[in-house]
């Protein structure tokens, strides 16, 4: 027999796949790794916080230079060989972290800038600083080195610093305030940075800071700088295991799309069960829990109040009064309509009314003025008649 679909299943089916079809439209014009509006100082970003001109601008100067889109793994060794790791968004693993180490000790130089780039190194002495959104500051050398002399000032935004060791010499900084520090590992160095400011777009005109970034590099020669990618989530996909963000999603949306269908399908259209009976239990654990619940507030009026207003209402309704009706006229009525002849009654009820004004009512007198409310509505036959249970 072939399978059908309803109409009522046509139009779910239809409406899931629109707003599937929307939310990849939405995420290919607003998750796009090559938008332009993206912080990370990536060489394929014009933003400026991007660092394509840089990039560019190394080209055209004669610099070798590459962009490195597969794993530390594969890292060439030898001296002249320049790594630039520009505020990374992943984290390596174990053994790439370790074929850095490998690449510096070969000869290679690390310039690092940003916290997590500071985790990749050797060493790392790289704290963050208290105070977010840091505003672009002028630094000025603190050392008297090749870098210094080509750049005695230069211009970037610091949200870390780098701690004072004895191995690493502090280039700039202020006072107790290092953001670009120096050190030897092995026959190579790294070349720490606070924040990828001096090459980005917007930070490489500022002054000092294109002296700078072009000093750090060195000869243009004999060095080949190698521009790391691959931590910017455009790594080979044949050895990385960052998925792209694109694809993560997409992904996470077709799962859940298929687990809407099959959940929404199998509910229209799976067995049918007959609920579970109830059990006689479940009405006691109610009344259990909530008269613990009054007693741990202390409240035996309000108890008290809800029984009396329960009783007027019905008993008024059952005289055919008005809900308003005062405690004396439905006395009068009672023993004209009823030949009703209780002196107590009315005075119950006078107790029962004024319950809410006594917070220090003791459960012992209001156990005592439920039940004869109880009592009396049994006797005058007040509440309506619950349907029995089927057994």
């Amino acid at each position: 027999m072939p399978f059908e679909l309803s109409r009522g299943d046509r139009r779910v089916l239809l409406i899931t796949s629109l707003a599937f079809v929307g939310l990849v439209a939405c995420s290919l014009l607003l998750g796009s790794p090559g938008s332009n509006s993206t912080p990370v100082p990536t060489t394929y970003s014009s933003a400026s916080q991007g660092a394509k001109a840089a990039y560019l601008l190394l080209q055209d100067s004669g610099y070798r230079v590459a962009r490195w889109e597969n794993s530390p793994l594969r890292l060439p060794t030898g001296t002249d060989k320049i790594l630039i790791l520009a505020e990374p968004t992943g984290f390596p693993t174990e053994a790439e972290r370790s074929a850095i180490d490998t690449f510096i000790l070969g000869g290679g130089r690390v310039i690092a800038s940003g916290l997590l780039a500071a985790m990749m190194l050797p060493q790392n002495a790289a704290t963050s600083e208290p105070i977010e959104g840091v505003p672009w500051q002028t630094y000025r050398a603190l050392t008297l080195t090749a870098i210094t002399r080509a750049a005695p000032v230069i211009t970037l935004s610091a949200p870390a610093r780098w701690t004072p060791t004895s191995s690493a010499t502090a280039l700039y900084g202020e006072q107790a305030k290092t953001v670009v520090a120096r050190y030897p590992f092995g026959a190579g160095d790294v070349i720490w940075w606070a924040s990828a400011t001096p090459l980005t777009n917007a930070g490489l005109k500022e002054p000092g800071n294109l002296e700078f970034f072009l000093a750090c590099l060195g000869k243009k020669e004999s060095s080949l700088i190698l521009w790391d990618e691959y931590f910017h989530g455009y790594g080979n996909t044949q050895e990385t295991s960052q998925e792209s963000p694109l694809l993560g999603s997409t992904l996470a949306q077709v799962v859940a799309l298929a687990t809407a269908i099959v959940l929404t399908f199998s509910r229209r259209s799976g067995p049918v069960r007959p609920p579970p009976p109830a059990t006689r239990l479940s009405p006691l654990e109610f009344v259990e829990t909530l008269g613990g619940l009054y007693e741990h507030a202390h409240a035996s009026g309000i108890a008290v109040d809800i029984s009396y207003q329960r009783f007027h209402y019905w008993l008024s309704k059952r005289l055919g009064m008005s809900a308003m009706a005062s405690i004396n006229d439905l006395n009068t009525a009672v023993e004209e309509r009823w030949n009703f002849r209780d002196a107590n009654f009315a005075a119950t009820l006078q107790q029962a009314a004024q319950a809410r004004y006594h917070s220090d009512l003791s459960p012992n007198d209001a156990l005592r003025l439920v039940r004869s409310l109880h009592n009396y509505a049994e006797q005058f036959n007040v509440f309506p008649t619950p349907l029995k249970e089927k057994r």
